[in-house]
């Protein structure tokens, strides 16, 4: 079969960049296979309006191509299981992917495969094209309304759009979290800035709701101060400040929620890199734009909005409706 290279991706709109990182990534091995991500998996990270193409037409336009050998598509968020499925000698995605980022980076690595970062030709972008030829409405370049009803119009449009879109996401995040919990496992949540303060506000409901019915529910909401992790690391990064508490804290079994606005908080992903290694189910919530996060976490729920206020209020309703089905099935 010869040496066998893997990459992945939601390939939407194909275009010149795509082709070019195909080609580059056939020449590192004898085969080229290319993962997908199914329909409801590219839903579940990219959001309720994608894709606009098919999966399979997707993977008939990557099969029409020379340099690719198969297409493989997959259900899951992350390519994790088809990549232990096959095992390839190289795995590869473009260099806006770091290799610590990258998923099944440290399985192929422990089977003496390389993993590799390639250079991204062009600055072209499937979700750039989409809004600019308007298939897609996008609020992120709009400037925050001086009209405190129209901000109060958007706040109700962007939770009805919630209800209306990502209430089987969430409902799956709470069956994992229940499901660590009845395994003996525990929540630990972390974010920066606005998105600390979601999970304190998060670990502190779940919480609370436990303590008054006289149980002990392990949340833990992991901190950006400094001065409170000497105990844990004496050399660490700002990026890998997550990682080093994760690596003190997680075990395999328990579920670790990354919250970040923008989705590409390198110290939010970075951690989420340190659960998947540990074992752990991960979550990530984040916004319209948040694929990064959204695509190395096993769940996601990506708020309708790019607007910071906007998700940040609506990760703060995530967190209560989590709560309220996590209390519904303990109280059953």
């Amino acid at each position: 079969m010869g040496k066998i290279v893997f990459t992945n991706g939601c390939f939407d709109v194909i275009h010149p960049g795509h082709v070019d990182f195909l080609e580059r990534a056939a020449e590192l091995g004898d085969r080229l296979l290319v993962g997908i991500n199914s329909d409801s998996s590219v839903r579940s990270i990219k959001g309720a309006d994608r894709p606009l193409i098919p999966q399979a037409d997707r993977a008939r336009v990557l099969r029409a191509l020379k340099c690719v050998d198969d297409v493989v598509i997959f259900d899951e968020a992350t390519p994790e299981r088809l990549i232990r499925e096959i095992k390839p000698d190289v795995l590869v995605k473009g260099g806006d992917w770091s290799v610590n980022q990258i998923v099944g980076a440290d399985f192929v690595a422990s089977n003496g495969g390389q993993v590799i970062s390639l250079p991204l030709y062009g600055d072209f972008s499937s979700t750039a094209i989409i809004e600019r030829t308007g298939a897609r409405a996008s609020d992120s370049n709009q400037e925050e309304s001086d009209s405190s009803l129209e901000s109060f119009s958007e706040h109700f449009a962007v939770f009805e759009d919630l209800r209306s879109q990502c209430l089987p996401e969430m409902r799956k995040c709470a069956q994992a979290i229940v499901s660590s919990l009845r395994n003996g496992g525990k929540i630990l949540l972390f974010g920066n800035g606005g998105s600390a303060a979601d999970a304190q506000h998060i670990a502190a409901e779940l919480i609370g709701r436990y303590e008054k019915e006289r149980r002990s529910l392990p949340a833990i909401a992991l901190t950006t101060d400094t001065s409170a992790l000497t105990a844990i690391a004496n050399d660490y990064s700002y990026d890998s400040i997550f990682a080093r508490q994760l690596e003190g804290l997680a075990t395999a079994g328990d579920v670790v929620i990354g919250i970040s606005t923008s989705g590409n908080s390198p110290n939010v992903i970075a951690g989420i890199m340190k659960a998947r290694e540990k074992g752990c189910v991960t979550i990530g919530l984040t916004g319209a734009t948040g694929k990064k996060l959204a695509g190395v976490c096993d769940l996601s729920v990506l708020v309708p909005s790019s607007r910071t206020a906007r998700i940040q209020e609506a990760h703060i309703f995530i967190g209560h409706y989590l709560c309220s089905l996590v209390d519904q099935e303990f109280s059953d």
